[in-house]
């Protein structure tokens, strides 16, 4: 299946028009023509039957003729605050992949020893939107805006909340010993340095579970895909 996004399309809508580039890639590269049938959806779990209507290389445009619920096939919401890597495709690389695992929400954090402190949204939107689409799911990750540390950890959480870091300590579980099926669940993983004493002492004192995702030393990245897996495996 070939799977289109398009955020403005709802039940509501009768017609659709495309863009210059999505509409050169539909007639030019897959070569479509009036009377094919497009898969797209609006990343908010509807999948649409739009029939050709008009296709041209510069506007072509499209007929809804059926629409379809299409339930995410994960049954829990998993949000992961993670600190952008200081090589920006790493982390694109783990935003492509814990879409295609199933992720519900993603906050970049910037912490004391963030190597990276710009990060432009944009960019991550459409490695989701094309992860989205690749692996042929229907229901968009969140992507929020940058936050400090501190910004983040003080704002109400609902559901269960972890923090994996690498200092010692006793009172550290396995990840897949506190996952509870079906629940909501945010995780915290810090930049390469790690997150500071004090940042993980606040985390604590926000009721913050620290966890451990196993005795190797983990990148940020392969940490949340770590994160991300585990969680997906301890609901299945």
């Amino acid at each position: 299946m070939q799977l289109f996004y398009n955020s403005d399309i709802s039940t509501e809508t009768q017609q659709i028009t495309f863009d210059k580039i999505e509409s050169k890639h539909i007639v030019r590269v897959l070569r479509k023509k009036e009377g094919d049938v497009l898969k797209i959806t609006n990343g908010k779990g509807f999948l649409f039957d739009a029939e050709i209507s008009f296709a041209n290389d510069k506007r072509c445009a499209a007929t809804i003729i059926k629409s379809e619920v299409k339930p995410k096939p994960w049954n829990y919401f998993l949000h992961i605050a993670i600190a952008p890597t200081k090589n920006n495709d790493r982390t694109e690389w783990f935003l492509e992949k814990a879409t295609e695992i199933g992720i519900d929400e993603i906050t970049p954090i910037i912490c004391s020893n963030s190597e990276r402190r710009i990060v432009k949204t944009e960019r991550f939107e459409k490695i989701i939107q094309s992860a989205m689409k690749q692996s042929l799911k229907f229901t968009l990750p969140k992507i929020n805006a940058p936050v400090k540390f501190n910004e983040f950890i003080n704002q109400g959480f609902d559901g269960k909340i972890c923090i994996a870091h690498c200092e010692d300590q006793n009172d550290k579980n396995h990840l897949k010993n506190v996952i509870t099926p079906s629940e909501k669940t945010t995780i915290l993983i810090g930049p390469e340095g790690d997150f500071s004493t004090s940042e993980i002492k606040k985390a604590l004192e926000k009721k913050c579970i620290p966890i451990s995702l196993g005795e190797s030393r983990l990148r940020t990245e392969t940490a949340a895909l770590v994160a991300v897996n585990l969680v997906s495996f301890m609901n299945e």
